[in-house]
């Protein structure tokens, strides 16, 4: 007798063995291009359960429009309402909610804070109340080095890394607001190998993705080897890779899902950097078929789940994402001089891409944009002060 979630997984692997053998997918970008442009708009009553995730709606779709790339793609006219939704949204103590008049929260203040960076725009960067910023994240940072998400809000490897990428695309780290926060991350390690959203939590790849990146803009990423066990973390990531699908699960015993194309393929890339980039650690040209044949919605645009799901803005984002990782490799390159500045290491990355034809933008392994996107955020921000506003007084 087989459990049921044995039988599930059965079920979706005929349903993607069937579409893999299909002949060769392209990817319908200009169908997908009109559906994120959609999520950029005003939504139908449909759609009130995102009322918490405005700013994530604006990070979404502005990434996958980047990722896409072309004269379709532009998203330069979306200055102005990202700006206003900032300014509606931002919390006079600082940090942003999901919405107006919502408490700050780390998830959205990160989402409005890289689609800021996509945006590109110096009016929507100075929007951003950097000074409130620091001392709002200041008063999240915990005695044993982690960060709540929101005041009383939960202590995990994602809000660690939601606020480093916060404090290091704005310029605002400081000794005090990373002390500890390094060995407080590697201690959620767990027996499987991956990282857990805390010591005693489940190994998942998304708070794992989150604990890795968040080790990597703390410091260089060949550090790695010395703060975790990584051939324990390595084998359980690659064993997140279905194989009959080619796509990545998140958790063990768990289905194929198209977003860890994104949250397991990146640490995988990063993984491989540390390691110096000798070799390839997972097959792309698996993940890539999984993403173009079973995960494109045929009708209205838009990627998903697996198939047998609907396309939503998330899944468009980071199958996009998971993408662009399919054809990119990186590696990291030491400057002794940008080294002097905190939270300058996710500066040091360089991607090479292996294809002839790249048909996504690359992006950014540890902050999922761009590259020229986070350096320009990132140059504005130290620009201003040169360094972190002062906390006394926030």
């Amino acid at each position: 007798m087989l459990f049921a979630s044995a039988r599930e997984q059965s079920a979706v692997e005929v349903q993607c063995e069937r579409l893999l053998h299909s002949p060769s997918a392209r990817l319908r970008a200009e169908k997908h291009a009109s559906f994120l442009f959609k999520g950029t708009e005003p939504l139908n009553e449909g759609f009130v359960t995102l009322d918490a995730a405005r700013p994530w709606l604006f990070y979404w779709c502005l990434n996958g429009l980047a990722l896409l790339k072309g004269p379709s793609c532009s998203i330069s006219d979306k200055a102005s309402s990202l700006k206003s939704a900032i300014l509606e949204c931002q919390h006079p103590d600082g940090g942003i909610g999901g919405g107006f008049g919502q408490l700050a929260h780390l998830a959205p203040t990160y989402a409005t804070v890289l689609a800021a960076a996509i945006v590109g725009d110096e009016d929507v960067f100075a929007a951003i109340d950097r000074k409130a910023m620091y001392g709002w994240l200041m008063s999240l940072k915990q005695i044993n080095g982690g960060f709540a998400i929101q005041h009383g809000g939960e202590v995990d490897t994602r809000a660690a890394y939601l606020a480093l990428t916060v404090a290091s695309l704005l310029n605002l780290m400081t000794e005090e607001l990373v002390s500890g926060t390094y060995q407080w991350i590697i201690s959620c390690q767990r027996y499987e190998g991956g990282l857990a959203g805390c010591p005693d939590g489940e190994a998942h790849t998304g708070p794992s993705f989150c604990a890795l990146a968040a080790l990597c803009i703390l410091d260089k990423p060949g550090r790695l080897e010395e703060a975790l066990d990584l051939p324990a973390l390595l084998r359980w990531l690659t064993h997140c890779q279905m194989a009959v699908e080619g796509g990545f699960s998140g958790r063990t015993n768990k289905l194929v899902d198209g977003c860890y194309s994104w949250w397991t393929g990146a640490q995988l890339a990063i993984v491989e950097t540390a390691l110096g980039g000798s070799v390839e650690l997972f097959d792309r040209s698996a993940l890539s078929a999984y993403i173009l044949k079973c995960c494109q919605s045929e009708k209205r645009g838009g990627l998903r789940d697996k198939p047998g799901k609907s396309a939503d803005y998330y899944h468009t984002c980071y199958c996009l994402a998971g993408l662009s990782i399919t054809q990119s490799h990186f590696s990291f390159h030491s400057d002794d001089t940008l080294d002097e500045n905190m939270g300058s290491h996710a500066y040091n990355w360089h991607v090479r891409s292996d294809t002839e034809q790249t048909i996504v933008t690359t992006l950014h392994p540890l902050f999922s944009i761009p590259p020229e996107c986070a350096r320009r955020l990132r140059g504005w921000s130290t620009a201003q002060s040169g360094h972190p506003p002062s906390f006394q007084g926030a």
